[in-house]
């Protein structure tokens, strides 16, 4: 019923810059709080950023003054700029949306497939 497809992830080398896409489709009424995880080699899932459906956003510490979450509620999509990058922020990066679709007031979770971030030395 709904799909969400990411994009944007490559290899860059340390402090540069990449944006990363997630576009929700499908069946969808409306879309609440929308995010970024990422999971690097040998560590848990963790969130990156999240951003309210009214634009309130919140950071990980790691990346704060680095990163900007952003989302077009037009398009059902979520952004991630990603500036200064550094060689720990290599990881596979997944967004999340929580939304409901439509004729169920039930809110469900959906994962992006993921985007594989590398960034260089």
């Amino acid at each position: 019923q709904v799909q969400l497809a990411e994009s944007g992830g490559g290899l860059v080398q340390a402090g540069g810059s990449l944006r990363l896409s997630c576009a929700a489709s499908g069946s969808i009424f409306s879309i609440n709080a929308m995010g970024w995880y990422r999971q690097g080699p040998g560590k848990q899932r963790e969130l990156v950023a999240s951003i309210t459906s009214g634009g309130s956003a919140n950071y990980a510490d790691s990346v704060k003054g680095r990163f900007t979450i952003s989302r077009d509620n037009a398009k059902n999509a979520v952004y991630l700029q990603m500036n200064s990058l550094k060689p720990e922020d290599t990881a596979v990066y997944y967004c999340n949306v929580d939304l409901k679709v439509v004729g169920n007031p039930v809110r469900y979770i959906y994962w992006g497939q993921g985007t594989r971030v590398t960034v260089s030395t």
